[in-house]
């Protein structure tokens, strides 16, 4: 027997309700879609800051790239030494005092130009390196300990870089004693923090950790000095097997690495 197809039965139409919903949900979809593809397009609410390439001198053609490498980042670290000292002076304000007792300012522009033109500080009674440093963070120092500790801790990584700020082809720097100026800075963070002056204080306030507040950007600018020094000591370590393996490397592309006559 043959089927008989079934009567079609036509949807009742939608209330005008339903269709006023519909529509406002197509046009709240489309208004978000438009939001979020302006917030795509637009700039990021928050600036972060951007790589930036120092200006190009002619001294550069005197220069390989780890003597760019070291130059840069005795530039990037004796930056961060005063930018320690800036925070250091905010914290422990009767520091300053001892060497610029009006301001704050003239005080850190003092000690940045005894830093950029190695001229004796004169609470360190003419010690340099890591004899100033110790001097420094001695228990019993009477001077401005901001300005003894950034100046000292600034002189012995000059020092470890062999007395030079600038790096040239002519120039040898030692990786072992670029690695111990980094330790050392390791060794004076250490003592910033658990030596205690002869009133049972804190030699200077730098890092916080409280109930109200979290604050370790002391502890942040002096990991960014301890790890440049680092990658510049392990660098010039590989400085000559570099070279061996760089020639070695060229040889075997002189000998294997020719065009066939094809003529």
């Amino acid at each position: 027997m043959p089927l008989r197809p079934r009567p079609t039965v036509a949807p009742s139409p939608a209330p005008p309700e339903v269709h006023r919903r519909r529509a406002w949900h197509q046009r709240l979809l489309i208004a978000t879609f438009c939001a979020l593809l302006a917030a795509c397009a637009g700039p990021a609410p928050t600036p972060r800051g951007e790589a930036n390439a120092a200006p190009m001198t002619s001294s550069e053609l005197a220069q390989s790239d780890v003597n760019r490498m070291a130059t840069l980042g005795m530039r990037d670290n004796l930056d961060s030494l005063i930018r320690l000292a800036d925070k250091l002076y905010r914290r422990n304000p009767a520091e300053w005092r001892k060497t610029h007792p009006t301001s704050r300012d003239a005080a850190l522009a003092q000690l940045r130009a005894s830093v950029e033109q190695r001229t004796p500080w004169a609470d360190l009674q003419g010690r340099r390196d890591i004899a100033a440093l110790s001097l420094a963070l001695g228990p019993d120092f009477r001077g401005d300990r901001v300005a003894a500790f950034i100046y000292a801790s600034a002189d012995m990584l000059v020092t470890a870089h062999g007395g030079k700020t600038s790096f040239y082809l002519t120039d040898a720097l030692d990786a072992q004693y670029i690695y111990n100026a980094a330790r050392n800075i390791e060794i004076a963070v250490w003592m910033l923090s658990n030596r205690r002056n002869a009133a049972n204080q804190p030699l200077l306030l730098a890092d916080e950790i409280n109930e109200r507040e979290r604050n370790l950007s002391f502890e942040r600018e002096f990991g960014k000095i301890i790890g440049r020094l680092d990658l510049l000591s392990v660098v010039l370590t590989e400085k000559y097997r570099r070279a061996v393996i760089t020639y070695v490397q060229n040889l075997l592309g002189g000998a294997f690495l020719q065009f066939l006559p094809v003529r």
